[in-house]
């Protein structure tokens, strides 16, 4: 069975991104409750990997055993997920109008019990890279020919289970795993840069053996050329630190709140609005 994605070009990328932004402020309004600005920042990573043909995955089938595996360690930021497997048909964008409510499959984090294409359940900070090890492990044991990805935020780097799971994926030389670092600069606490300077990651990650490569997240194209790079590297993992910018799409409505992490509140409806008119209008 093949589950091949069609490869979407850059302007086609970039209007799914719009869409996904739209629907993460739109369920995170709803819900009255969430971290809208942690997913943002991460949208242009997750849109290539699920519409820019990086990614084998089957909607209809979402346990296929030849899919490939992305785990949101950042499990806190898990509307971004939930909209992009909206937009590439696991259920309907109104489905994840049910964000948070009570009873709904739609939980404030991946609840992988809960929601068929969910790989991981993640929110306890850190753990998100020891399942992706396990999971790229059981890869090279089965010989099959997945891919696995984690995405993780900068300020779970901290955690030292991050570097044990770092540490075993070069052991045995897990080239069928990549790490992707969302580094957006902010924690729930603050800016990462005060709570703990975990710079210069990209040379962490070599230290410990990987591939490493960074780019501005936020751009499009950087984004998918990373993933691709990524793809053809072959002696062990890759790790991707992608600098971004927390609420990036609708950074200039942020500023007009004086919050720019804007950690764990949703917009009011009145800014909603004025988001999605900038997303729109972008």
């Amino acid at each position: 069975m093949s589950a091949e994605q069609k490869s979407l070009s850059i302007d086609e990328l970039k209007d799914k991104g719009r869409s996904i932004r739209e629907l993460i402020i739109r369920m995170t309004t709803a819900a009255g409750s969430g971290h809208p600005s942690s997913r943002l920042s991460a949208v242009e990573i997750v849109t290539a990997l699920f519409f820019g043909g990086i990614m084998k995955y089957d909607p209809q089938n979402p346990k296929w055993a030849g899919r490939d595996r992305f785990i949101l360690s950042k499990g806190h930021a898990v509307p971004v997920l939930y909209a992009a497997m909206a937009e590439a048909g696991y259920f309907s964008p109104e489905d994840c109008m049910t964000l948070r409510k009570l009873g709904s499959k739609f939980e404030g984090h991946p609840n992988m019990k809960r929601l068929a294409g969910i790989e991981a359940s993640t929110g306890s900070l850190g753990q998100g890279l020891s399942i992706g090890v396990g999971h790229a492990l059981a890869g090279k044991m089965d010989k099959a020919d997945y891919n696995v990805f984690v995405m993780l935020g900068d300020g779970e780097l901290g955690e030292g289970q991050v570097w044990e799971a770092a540490s075993a994926a070069h052991k045995y030389r897990l080239s069928n795993l990549t790490a992707i670092v969302d580094q957006n600069g902010y924690q729930q606490t603050g800016a990462t840069k005060d709570v703990l300077d975990m710079k210069p990651v990209a040379d962490k990650f070599a230290a410990f053996g990987w591939h490493t490569l960074e780019i501005e997240g936020n751009d499009q194209k950087a984004a998918l050329e990373a993933l691709q790079a990524a793809l053809a590297v072959k002696e062990g993992p890759t790790a991707i630190v992608s600098r971004t910018k927390k609420g990036f799409g609708i950074l200039p409505v942020l500023e007009t709140t004086g919050d720019l992490n804007y950690h764990g509140k949703p917009l009011s409806p009145e800014l909603a609005e004025k988001a999605i008119a900038l997303i729109e209008a972008s």
